[in-house]
């Protein structure tokens, strides 16, 4: 099974987000990946499920408990863990390839843990952040930063991307697939 994770708000946003996240969703199918994302049915998280399931592709789940009332009924696989720490494992175990898309402070948490166990050579998943409308302008600066003064122990361009449209992104993932093997 192809998945990409997708990590994203559950606020309701403005139209250009909701846009670019409508985008992903369709070359998300039409690139043969199937969903994984945080199970919420609200915000971008239920615009990129919806368009999925719309375009014929699978979404799966990945809620904790105290959030499980909010989840999506009509998932394909719909998981509620006890607790963040471990839907992020799950989240991270069911996933080829990861996407961020515009989000709070959850979505950097789950980002940064993923980060961190690339650095340490856990994973060779490719990780991508869509940058629409330049929203992570600022944790790019701050993550070519930490490279340029020794704070990094790999390359930043080997732990993550930055995708201005959602179709770079999509092909970043696909030539990341085709150099595995």
């Amino acid at each position: 099974m192809k998945t990409i994770g997708v990590f994203c708000s559950a606020n309701e946003v403005d139209k250009k987000y909701v846009d670019a996240t409508v985008k992903l969703a369709k070359l998300i199918v039409e690139n043969g990946y199937d969903l994984v994302w945080g199970g919420t049915n609200k915000g971008l998280m239920k615009v990129i499920a919806d368009e999925v399931q719309h375009k014929g592709g699978k979404v799966i789940g990945i809620t904790v408990e105290f959030l499980k009332q909010g989840r999506r009924m009509n998932a394909d696989e719909m998981i509620i863990t006890k607790d963040i720490s471990d839907r992020k494992s799950l989240f991270f175990n069911r996933s080829n390839a990861i996407i961020l898309l515009v989000g709070g402070i959850g979505s950097l948490d789950e980002v940064s843990e993923l980060l961190e166990l690339k650095k340490h050579n856990f994973h060779n998943h490719p990780v991508v952040v869509l940058n629409t409308d330049n929203f992570y302008a600022g944790l790019k600066a701050q993550l070519q930063r930490m490279e340029k003064d020794g704070f990094l122990t790999k390359e930043l361009k080997e732990l993550i991307y930055f995708a201005e449209t959602p179709k770079q992104a999509i092909q970043y993932i696909n030539s990341s697939r085709k150099k595995k093997g």
